[in-house]
């Protein structure tokens, strides 16, 4: 399994970015799927996942009414719309795939306390103005 990540960058507080993986070697409509992100100095946390066939997305209260997740089965790809970004989004950010939805409404699963299947590459995130 493979998860190429893209889209990071550096905005000013109040813009937008959008994160995107593609996975090769697994069929991602029997996956759940997630972003994590680690900031300097910080412990891993888990900001929104989404589990396989259609359910309901979790989204930390850090990132809610914010970031969007969303995915195309279709193309193996999921995504992260992150709007109103503010410096304390600052992080490498992770995507993730899990081949159980339990991790994803797990309750270590904001904690970053959960070991999904497949991750991708770090992406960096900057918010500065």
């Amino acid at each position: 399994v493979d998860i190429v990540p893209s889209g990071g960058g550096s905005v000013q507080p109040g813009e937008s970015l959008r994160l995107s993986c593609v996975a090769s070697g697994l069929r991602l409509d029997y996956f759940a799927i997630g972003w994590f992100r680690q900031a300097p100095g910080k412990e891993r946390e888990g900001i929104v996942c989404i589990g396989s066939s259609d359910s309901t997305a979790f989204y930390a209260e850090s990132v809610k009414g914010r970031f969007t997740i969303s995915r195309d089965d279709a193309k193996n790809s999921w995504y992260l719309q992150m709007n109103s970004l503010k410096p304390e989004d600052t992080a490498v950010y992770y995507c993730a795939a899990d081949s159980s939805d339990s991790n994803c409404y797990s309750d270590y699963f904001e904690e970053g306390l959960v070991d999904f299947t497949s991750w991708g590459q770090g992406t960096q995130v900057t918010v500065s103005s």
